[in-house]
């Protein structure tokens, strides 16, 4: 019996393929049914994180609304801040001129007082002087010159002034022009015709005119300026004594002080060894100061100078002073200088003079 021949694609085999390929497709199915679902959890997670992301933005968003109004009112109070710190120190310096212009308006007030009662005494003076020249000798008595103060009113101040030899030295340095240390300041930046006028250097001025006014007619005088060096009034009597009974001469030196200039510092060194340059020696000295000496016999190299070193200055002055010559002190008024007083009447305790403080309208 002869054989069918063997076909390879019969039915059966395709059954197989069939199942086979059947199996595959369900095993893709339970596999993409559990992707799905991940991929659903996973999609759900992503979507609930961007929408609370989404959230976080918006409400960020709306926090910088806030920052920006809140930076915006901020800058705003700024600029109003800086408009009423501008206001405000204008104001203050509008108050600040005004005050010094009335400062300025006072000062010229005072000093244009003070250079009218100046030239009204020089004028009284001068009517004086004239009289004076118009009488005879035996008429003056024992008075070479004329002073007559304020009114009626006499003063005990302790100085008298005789001797044979007198010698007046008169500070002449720049703190003779007020007694506070800022209008000194303010008074060296002046003209030097304002300088002159300043009521503390005419006060000065008085009292020489005063103490020239009680020299004995026999006694010989002589009288120097001093600040940074001393110097004689009248030209070319340096070193030598000059003859009171000569009246010309007092009224010389008065006149020639009063166009002094008051300026730089102050040397009692010098100032004192002045009086060693004439034989013989004086037998009074009156000294017209406003406090202790700012330099020595020479000029310091710093611009302040401390109360211990001018306190110091005094001392080495006082090395030069000649022995057993009474010093008449007439101290004016000076701040920031509390050594001077209890010094200067040491000075006059000492030698035998005296000290005197002046009122503000003495002589």
């Amino acid at each position: 019996m002869k054989r069918r021949p063997l076909n390879v694609f019969s039915l059966a085999f395709l059954d197989v393929i069939a199942c086979g390929f059947g199996a595959v497709i369900l095993f893709f199915m339970i596999i993409n049914t559990g992707s799905t679902r991940e991929n659903d959890e996973r999609t759900k997670t992503l979507y609930e994180e961007a929408t609370r992301l989404e959230r976080e933005v918006l409400e960020g968003r709306l926090q910088l609304v806030v920052l920006r109004n809140s930076l915006e009112d901020l800058e705003r109070e700024h600029v109003e801040a800086q408009g009423r710190s501008q206001r405000i120190i204008a104001a203050i310096r509008k108050k600040t001129i005004e005050l010094a212009e009335l400062q300025e308006d006072t000062l010229a007030s005072t000093e244009h007082v003070a250079a009218l009662k100046a030239d009204l005494e020089s004028l009284e003076a001068d009517t004086e002087r004239l009289e004076g020249a118009s009488r005879g000798r035996d008429d003056q008595g024992a008075a070479l010159r004329t002073f007559e103060g304020e009114g009626d009113r006499q003063y005990l101040t302790g100085l008298k002034v005789g001797g044979e030899r007198i010698f007046i030295l008169i500070d002449a340095s720049a703190s003779m022009l007020d007694r506070t240390v800022v209008n000194v300041i303010r008074r060296r930046h002046l003209s030097d015709a304002d300088k002159r006028r300043s009521a503390k250097w005419q006060r000065a001025v008085l009292t020489v005119d005063w103490l020239t006014a009680r020299i004995p007619a026999a006694s010989q005088f002589q009288i120097y300026t001093f600040a940074a060096k001393a110097t004689p009034l009248i030209d070319g009597s340096e070193g030598r004594w000059l003859e009171a009974s000569a009246p010309r001469s007092l009224n010389d030196a008065v006149l020639k002080l009063g166009r002094v200039v008051p300026d730089g510092g102050t040397s009692l060194h010098n100032a004192f060894a002045a009086l060693r340059s004439l034989d013989p020696p004086p037998d009074n000295v009156y000294l017209l100061t406003d406090g202790l000496p700012t330099q020595g016999a020479n000029q310091p190299r710093g611009k302040t100078v401390s109360p211990a070193r001018r306190l110091s200055h005094f001392r080495e002055a006082l090395e030069v002073l000649p022995s057993r010559v009474p010093v008449n002190v007439i101290l004016f008024p000076m701040e920031g200088d509390p050594d001077a007083a209890i010094s200067f009447w040491l000075l006059a305790q000492r030698s035998g003079g005296s000290l005197l403080s002046p009122s503000r309208d003495w002589p």
